[in-house]
């Protein structure tokens, strides 16, 4: 057993918080659900926080502010729904700035039900209240990390975030959060899951071998993926001929992939579901394979997800909850109503993905032979830099060996930031990243991203970006 006291969890307060944006433009349209996405704020946070005894010192996040996925309601504008993502950081950084001196999860734990509560005041969204606890404690974790000198995987394995049994997930009272946190042994090389958005091409004259792939077979000669997420948007028929059409060009590009499905809230109701799942069973492609379906995620709405009974659906597949992942006594609703995985995304929160991966554990093992509850690692077109870091990181930390990454697809490397930037992240971060036309870009080899590099000092990062090159937070809501 290991001996681990709270008394090593360094009480930490947060001095001062610095947030600004860069606009992003896509290279290609992203279609997701009902939305099509071409330009998005990209946030990033400044945390000077004074670790005591560790000294003080500053930790950097940063997260895309996507519309139309924290809130899918259809009454608020995309600038509207950037703007709650804008409060919602604005909240949380003045209640860390002025909470008294605890462990990094104390404080999540401390303000996650006022600011959850503000949130629902303001109505805004579950996801959208939460992501600014999500960034921000990233920020937060990362100066712990660089003033303790240790790598987000040492900072868990000795839980000096002071994890705990807590109010805020009461279902894991008595969990031995020391011994399980100490035998986290992260992944070391991750899968990148490519994902098939609604508006890709299947093929594309666009294709130029010195440019960046548009095609799906150009893209899979490229990064050697064998890992595939393909989008659903809610009509069977055209879902189904749609899917038969991405499977056949799988089938002969890299036989033997596995893929995923997302609906994206896009099923309206479980007769919906039950008719794509009918579809799903009869499509001889999958009928060859019916292993490579490894899970369908998010089909319903996030409303209806936690109501329906989905388990008395014949999936030929686990069903995931992503969006419908707004509060951390989600994932235990989510499985009383027959819903298996959980999907983990840094803009949900890292709290959240870390005790729902224990729950995952507690559960397998109280029921041995019944159903497998697990995680899966998603994106958001997470960019390259601090926020794919991060995110990478959190993944492997969870032992997953595979995550869906669109970022680099559907952004040209490091989009607009300033190339001195470009270059301090390639060169701290070798192995991760690849340099060519003048361009620093996610470097995917064989299927794979080597991950070696994220575990140094620090929550994944040795480079630091151009904060001077950043515009202010209030900005954000213009850039969309």
């Amino acid at each position: 057993m290991v001996d681990l006291s709270l008394s090593s969890a360094p009480a930490l307060r947060v001095l001062e918080v610095d947030c600004g944006v860069r606009p992003m433009t896509l290279r290609l349209p992203f279609k997701f659900g009902a939305a099509t996405l071409t330009r998005c704020p990209q946030l990033f946070v400044r945390a000077v926080v004074d670790c005591g005894a560790h000294g003080t010192t500053t930790g950097w996040a940063a997260e895309m502010m996507v519309p139309r996925w924290f809130d899918k309601r259809s009454g608020p504008s995309h600038a509207g729904n950037v703007r709650d993502l804008q409060l919602a950081v604005t909240a949380a950084v003045d209640a860390y700035t002025h909470s008294a001196a605890q462990p990094a999860f104390g404080l999540f734990e401390r303000h996650y039900p006022e600011l959850m509560a503000e949130g629902t005041f303001r109505d805004s969204t579950e996801l959208s209240t939460a992501f600014g606890q999500a960034v921000l404690d990233r920020a937060v974790l990362d100066a712990l990390c660089r003033a303790t000198r240790t790598s987000v995987y040492t900072a868990f394995q000795r839980n000096l975030v002071g994890l705990t049994d807590t109010a805020i997930a009461a279902d894991m009272a008595d969990w031995d959060w020391n011994n399980w946190l100490a035998a986290r042994v992260p992944s070391t090389t991750l899968h990148a899951r490519h994902t098939v958005g609604m508006l890709d091409a299947l093929d594309s004259d666009a294709d130029d071998p010195a440019a960046l792939p548009v095609g799906l077979p150009a893209i899979v000669r490229r990064y050697g993926h064998r890992y595939f997420k393909i989008k659903l948007g809610g009509d069977v028929a055209a879902d189904l001929a749609r899917l038969d059409a991405v499977l056949a060009k799988l089938d002969a590009v890299q036989p033997g992939h596995c893929f995923t499905l997302d609906g994206n809230e896009q099923y309206a109701s479980t007769d919906g579901l039950a008719a794509l799942c009918d579809g799903l069973r009869a499509l001889p492609r999958l009928a060859a394979r019916p292993a490579a379906l490894l899970y369908i995620e998010q089909p319903l709405a996030r409303d209806a997800s936690l109501e329906a009974d989905v388990a008395s659906l014949d999936s030929p597949a686990p069903l995931l909850l992503d969006e419908a992942d707004g509060s951390l006594d989600a994932f235990p609703a989510g499985r009383a109503a027959g819903w298996r995985g959980v999907s983990s995304k840094g803009c949900k929160g890292l709290y959240k993905s870390i005790i729902n991966r224990a729950r995952c554990d507690r559960w397998n093992a109280r029921m041995p032979d019944g159903p497998r509850y697990f995680m899966s690692a998603e994106d958001l077109t997470c960019q390259a830099g601090l926020s794919v870091q991060q995110d990478l990181a959190l993944a492997a930390l969870l032992g997953l060996t595979h995550c869906e990454r669109n970022g680099h697809h559907y952004v040209d490397g490091f989009g607009d930031a300033p190339e001195q930037e470009q270059i301090a992240f390639a060169v701290a971060h070798m192995g991760l990243y690849e340099a060519a036309s003048g361009r620093t870009r996610l470097a995917i080899r064989d299927g794979r991203i080597a991950i070696d590099s994220l575990a140094r000092t620090g929550f994944a990062s040795s480079a630091i970006p151009d904060f001077d090159s950043l515009r202010p937070l209030a900005d954000a809501p213009l850039l969309v």
